[in-house]
């Protein structure tokens, strides 16, 4: 099998299309179904499975992917390996939630950019479910999720942990009112696979309220201004509404500890290869770590929960 074929069938099944795989791939078209079609007569069946939207692994595709993936995986690791003279260069991919960009990596990304000057950091931000995938697809060097994190291929260290709240408009003082108020709310939130989503819901049924309007947003920013406008509720770290430029203008309400609570953690392969660029941004990030008091010590917690 040739590389090409093998990177060329992993963006396809990633992207689940041709054209959104060329993009990826930066070719065109015509390349990658190509070289689709010179794997599938390599191994003998039918990969993908075409559709009007795009297309489906078949399950000999299924059963290829992962190989793929460590196939690709390896060989990059190997050149790697080659290139690491010991000293941080190249390129370094790190993906990251957006609320934790925004206010916890800035003294992180300073401290590296000063430490490694050869190295071209790349940030991406995106949900904790894309960015877990994107490490395990070997898209991105590692990646800063919400806990908690359990995966047999990842290796994943307890990073920060944020204080989640409730944020509303003036309109609503505390939760009593929130909870007893019969009138439609709106929560405001970040696409699927954000973990701050997930617990927003989780928090709505505890607090009576199951039903309610979703409403999608791509920043905190356009959050807090909608909340802000009394167009909805949301749920952010309390740090991320305390720096706001509408912080005045929002109520901040304490919730739940089992909920309030959400640890992140920096998330990386573990059958692979660290380079040097990758060892200077851990050292870094725990340089940073230790400086960080903890959020709920125990007796807080306590108190908290009761």
């Amino acid at each position: 099998m040739e590389v090409a074929d093998l990177t060329t069938f992993a963006a396809v099944a990633r992207c689940a299309g041709i054209t959104r795989a060329a993009r990826e791939l930066h070719t065109v078209q015509s390349n990658v179904t190509n070289r689709i079609k010179a794997l599938e007569e390599e191994v003998g069946v039918r990969l993908f499975e075409r559709h009007s939207r795009g297309v489906v692994l078949t399950s000999a595709g299924q059963r290829l992917l992962p190989y793929a993936a460590r196939a690709v995986a390896l060989l990059q690791e190997a050149t790697a390996i080659a290139r690491d003279e010991g000293e941080a260069q190249g390129t370094l991919n790190i993906g990251t939630m957006e609320t934790t960009v925004a206010t916890r990596l800035p003294e992180v990304l300073g401290r590296f950019a000063e430490m490694c000057p050869a190295v071209d950091l790349v940030v991406q931000a995106g949900p904790t479910a894309e960015l877990v995938q994107k490490v395990l697809d070997n898209l991105v060097d590692g990646a800063f999720v919400a806990g908690p994190i359990d995966h047999p291929d990842l290796v994943a260290e307890r990073a920060f942990e944020e204080e989640l709240v409730l944020v509303t408009s003036r309109r609503w003082q505390n939760l009593a009112a929130l909870r007893n108020n019969a009138t439609p709310i709106s929560a405001l939130m970040f696409r699927t696979g954000c973990s701050y989503r997930q617990r927003l819901e989780q928090l709505l049924v505890q607090l009576g309220r199951p039903a309610y309007k979703r409403l999608e947003f791509g920043s905190f920013d356009g959050i807090l201004g909608c909340v802000a406008a009394d167009i909805g509720i949301t749920l952010l770290p309390r740090v991320v509404v305390e720096r706001s430029p509408v912080a005045a203008s929002v109520v901040t309400h304490q919730i739940d500890v089992n909920i309030a609570r959400a640890p992140t953690f920096f998330i990386r392969r573990r059958q692979t290869y660290e380079g040097t660029a990758l060892r200077m941004f851990v050292r870094c990030l725990s340089d940073r770590v230790q400086q960080v008091p903890p959020l709920f010590p125990v007796s807080a917690e306590l108190a908290y929960a009761h």
